[in-house]
Order: C-alpha cells, then sequence, then structure tokens
C-alpha cells in the first residue's frame, strides 16, 4: 500500500473531522500542567506553582483509569460529555481562585480537582479507533499509530500554546484557552456520531472480566519507565537552562523531541513495516537507550536540544507498539480503562522521575538528572527484552 492510500486508509473510516476534533480537545491535558506551572510561578511564586502543578498530575494520574472504566460500561457520549464540562469549570474555578488570591491549599485542591476531571481524550479516542477498524487487523495498526501520532502532536504543541499565551497576553491565558478548548471540543468528541455505547458488563451479573494480566502490567512497566525517561530528562533540562541563567528556553529545547517524535509516528503510521509488535517495541526502546547517552555530554541548550532530538525519533515507535500490544491483551469490554491506565503510568513515572531527578540536579548538577534518564532507559531495556515476548502478546490483531 502507498504511502498516500496508508493514510487516506485511515482519515477516511470518520473523515477529517473527528481526528481534528480528538486533537483539538486533548490539547488541555497539555496544556493544563504546564500552563498551571507558568500562571501560578508569575503571580505566586515557584513554591505554590510547583505545588499547584503536582497536584494536577496527581490527579490525572488517579482519574483517569474510573473514567476510561465508566466509559467502557456506560458509553462515551454521557462520560465524555460530563468529564469535559467538569474540567471546564474546573479550570475557570481554578483560575478565578489565583485571581482572587485565594490560599495555597485551595488552589492545590481546584488543581488536583482539574486533574481528576480530564475527560481522557486519548486514550478514549484509541477505543474509538479500536470499535471503528475491528474487523480488519491492518487498519487497526494503522489507525493506533496514527493516533499515537496525533496524541505526540498534541504533546509538542500543547506547551507550546501555554508559553506563547501567557507570555503575549496574560498568566491565565493558557489555563483560560484550555478551558474554552475542552468546553467546545470535548463536547464534540463526546457527542460524535462514532461515539461507542457502553458494554454494561457487570451490570447484570456483577462480574467484569479481568483487567489486569502478566502482559499487561509488563506494558504499564514499560509506559511507568518511559515516563520517567521524560521526567528525569525534562528536569535535567531545566536544571541546564538556569543554570545557564536562560530558564525560559527549556520548553523550547524540550520541544525537538515531540518535532522528531511526530515526525517518526508519521512514517511509522505510513510505513508500518512488517514486524512483530513485540519486536518493535524491543527494538524502539533498545534504540531509545542508546539515544539517551549523548545526555550525559551536555552542557549547552542547543547540544541538549540536539540530544532531545534524537531521542524523540525512538518514542513514537515505542509507544505505538505500546498502545498496540495494549489492544491485544487488555479485555475488548475494557478497553478505555486499559488505555487509560497506561496513560496514567506515564504520568506517574514522569512525577516520581521528575521530584527524584530535580533534587539530584540541585545537589549534584545537571548531568546527576541525566544519570537517571539513562538508568531508567537501561532498565527498559532489561524489561522489555525478558518479559515483551511474542507468546503472552499473540491475542487479537497483527501488524499492519
Amino acid at each position: 500500500m502507498s504511502t498516500i492510500a496508508a493514510s487516506r486508509s485511515v482519515t477516511s473510516i470518520t473523515g477529517p473531522a473527528l481526528p481534528a476534533i480528538s486533537f483539538l480537545a486533548r490539547l488541555p491535558a497539555a496544556i493544563c500542567p504546564i500552563g498551571t506551572l507558568l500562571m501560578l510561578t508569575e503571580l505566586n511564586g515557584i513554591g505554590r506553582a510547583g505545588l499547584a502543578a503536582g497536584m494536577l498530575w496527581t490527579g490525572q494520574a488517579i482519574g483517569g483509569p474510573p473514567i476510561g472504566r465508566m466509559a467502557d460500561r456506560l458509553g462515551h457520549r454521557a462520560v465524555v460529555l460530563a468529564a469535559s464540562l467538569a474540567n471546564a469549570l474546573a479550570i475557570a474555578a481554578l483560575v478565578a481562585a489565583v485571581l482572587a488570591e485565594a490560599p495555597a491549599v485551595v488552589e492545590a485542591a481546584l488543581a488536583l480537582l482539574v486533574g481528576l476531571t480530564v475527560p481522557q481524550i486519548g486514550p478514549l479516542s484509541r477505543t474509538r479507533w479500536i470499535a471503528l477498524t475491528g474487523d480488519e487487523p491492518g487498519l487497526t495498526g494503522r489507525a493506533l499509530s496514527f493516533d499515537t501520532t496525533v496524541d505526540e502532536i498534541s504533546f509538542m504543541a500543547g506547551p507550546a500554546l501555554a508559553g506563547l499565551t501567557v507570555t503575549l497576553i496574560h498568566p491565565v491565558a493558557g489555563l483560560l484557552l484550555a478551558g474554552v478548548l475542552i468546553a467546545v471540543f470535548g463536547v464534540l468528541f463526546a457527542v460524535h456520531p462514532t461515539a461507542p455505547t457502553g458494554s454494561g458488563a457487570g451490570k447484570a451479573t456483577g462480574h467484569l472480566e479481568r483487567l489486569l494480566s502478566p502482559p499487561l502490567a509488563v506494558l504499564f512497566a514499560m509506559a511507568l519507565l518511559q515516563g520517567m525517561i521524560w521526567g528525569s530528562a525534562n528536569a535535567g533540562i531545566s536544571a541546564l537552562a538556569q543554570h545557564l541563567g536562560d530558564p525560559g528556553k527549556a520548553g523550547f529545547v524540550w520541544g525537538a523531541m515531540a518535532v522528531t517524535s511526530a515526525l517518526a509516528g508519521i512514517a511509522v503510521t505510513l510505513r508500518p513495516g512488517a514486524q512483530d509488535l513485540t519486536v518493535r517495541l524491543r527494538t524502539a526502546i533498545a534504540a531509545q537507550a542508546l539515544l539517551l547517552l549523548p545526555l550525559l555530554a551536555v552542557d549547552g541548550l542547543l547540544g541538549a536540544a540536539a540530544a532531545v532530538a534524537g531521542i524523540g525519533i525512538a518514542v513514537a515507535p515505542h509507544l505505538i507498539a505500546l498502545f498496540g500490544l495494549a489492544e491485544r491483551v487488555a479485555p475488548p469490554s475494557r478497553m478505555g480503562e486499559a488505555m487509560s491506565l497506561l496513560g496514567s503510568g506515564l504520568i506517574v513515572g514522569q512525577g516520581i522521575a521528575a521530584l527524584t531527578a530535580g533534587q539530584l540536579a540541585e545537589h549534584f548538577g545537571h548531568q546527576m538528572a541525566f544519570t537517571l534518564t539513562c538508568a531508567a532507559g537501561a532498565t527498559a531495556v532489561l524489561t522489555a527484552v525478558a518479559l515483551v515476548r511474542t507468546g503472552p502478546f499473540t491475542r487479537g490483531i497483527q501488524t499492519p
């Protein structure tokens, strides 16, 4: 299949509207953490900013799986609609509290609420593609690759939009933009005709298919380690930028990874190759571990940007294989919950590593943060080589 035909085979399923809506609807999840951090740093200081941003990330990690579970049982329409409106209201309340100079505990509680109500557009978009392409395994693989690439682009665009709006308009502008986007496009995603109805699993008998299995636990560990790679590398870059007296450029340096990752994701979507997903995951994570090593020699922002751009080449292929394997091993009636669980793994890993690497960088320099990055990458390779094998991951789709 040609690259053009491969691309059209995915977008022709629903037309261009749904991918555009899902992209715009998932931007708020990428905008809110950095938007909260920038807003409160500007208005109330870094201490309160770090507390609120940490609470927001915690809320995202805790709230994701239950929202995914409710969407599986009750359908996307009701759950995503309610979560989108609740998220928009929570964002508005947080902005109002900051402008009213509310106590730090109020800001932190509202930030937690913002995180808890994130409507999980990314994970539920993947489950929607699986439902739409279930009879065509090859097309399912291309659709998941396409959707993961959309995630990567939102990962790049969200923080950039937050930074631009805060810099050019007002410290609260980033969060206000996120609130408007989720109120409009989250609702449109919820009511789109492709929204799956709920399985109703467990309603009559009180029994749900078992979610956790050894293969899914392995994939969660891989997501956790990937989050640790991101969190520690980001902390190292921030520490380096601060050491060089130019902390504002850290976000632009980090954005280099998202650019190359998005390009790699597009390449995988258009020409996915014939390797099994387990082989592709092991290959991608091994390549990433090697690409992490130049971070240990970085001493300037230009070198850091080049290093993280190189790392990005392996990120999207890894995540595409990761979510593709999740489609194989997760129960169909709990697919949204499974995808949200992996998303929570990414977030938890980032939070743990950012906290640890930040302390290491503060006391020993940015190189120690990057050492943690490389250690997480090496651990991910060992985990993948030892545990990600074809046998336990053979149910469901084959590679496209």
